[in-house]
Formats: C-alpha cells, sequence, structure tokens
C-alpha cells in the first residue's frame, strides 16, 4: 500500500498531553453525552478544553473525571494508527469538526478500545507515556463548561 497523502500540520502537539486529550474527550462522552470538546488548547504547561453541557459538573463528577482519565492512563493501552477512506471513517468517528479541505484518506487514532478519533497530530506509543492528568480547575458559563489541566510527567 502506499503512502496516504494528508493534509499538512500546523502544530506541535506535545504528545503525553495530546494522547491525554483524546482520553479525555472520551471519558467526557462516556460520562455527561455530549461532543468531544468544541475548543482545545493543548500544552506542555497547561491545557484547557471547553464543552458544552447542560449544567456544571459537580466536584463528585469532576473527581470522577480526572480518576476515570488517569485508570485508563494506568491500564496501559497501546496507542495506534491506521489510514481509511472518509466512508470508513464515517463509520467510525464524528467527522463534524473535519476541516473542508481534508484529504480522502483520513487518519485514525485509536487509544487501546477506548478511543478513536481522526486526528493528524503527535501522540505516545503507549498510555503508560503520559504522566498523570491533573485538573487544575474549571468554569461553567451560559453552556459552556472550561475544563484547565495538566499532565503531570512521571
Amino acid at each position: 500500500m502506499e503512502e496516504p497523502i494528508l493534509n499538512a500540520h500546523n502544530k506541535e502537539e506535545y504528545p503525553p498531553a495530546h494522547t491525554c486529550e483524546h482520553i479525555l474527550n472520551r471519558t467526557m462522552v462516556n460520562m455527561f453525552g455530549c461532543p468531544r470538546s468544541r475548543n482545545a488548547h493543548v500544552e506542555r504547561k497547561k491545557s484547557k478544553c471547553d464543552y458544552i453541557l447542560g449544567s456544571c459538573p459537580t466536584d463528585e463528577q469532576v473527581a470522577e473525571i480526572e480518576a476515570k482519565v488517569n485508570e485508563v492512563i494506568a491500564s496501559g493501552l497501546d496507542v495506534t494508527v491506521r489510514f481509511v477512506d472518509r466512508e470508513q471513517a464515517a463509520a467510525l468517528v464524528d467527522l463534524s469538526k473535519l476541516p473542508d479541505n481534508a484529504s480522502e484518506t483520513l487518519r485514525i487514532v485509536s487509544v487501546g478500545d477506548y478511543d478513536d478519533c481522526a486526528c493528524i497530530g503527535a501522540h505516545v506509543a503507549n498510555t503508560s507515556e503520559i504522566g498523570t492528568f491533573k485538573i487544575l480547575s474549571h468554569s461553567f458559563d451560559n453552556g459552556t463548561w472550561r475544563l484547565r489541566w495538566k499532565v503531570v510527567e512521571q
């Protein structure tokens, strides 16, 4: 199979935090039935993700989010990549955030059997390389829950 041609990538991620974002997004979808983050800014020092929610999560739910993300990280899941056409991808993942000029072939990143996402970013090979997910703060305004977090290196 020849190497697929993908759109150019315009940023350099910190792989542990970027992979952790995938786990966080799946955790939010599973817990709240919301879409993946609407906006995300993922960096080595600290990150933020915005989620559309009907109400602010309780302190207990926030603690549960942190615990679940760390449970997935600690489970040592392999992070794998496969290339599929758009039709196959649409059966696997939500393509609503895909840019209009995205290539016909898409790169699907899987975090074990926990999450699948169309993504061209940099990731770790195994969740055990991430470190610890730590929620720094959160706020709720007009239907948007903003979560500030970081990955504490091992």
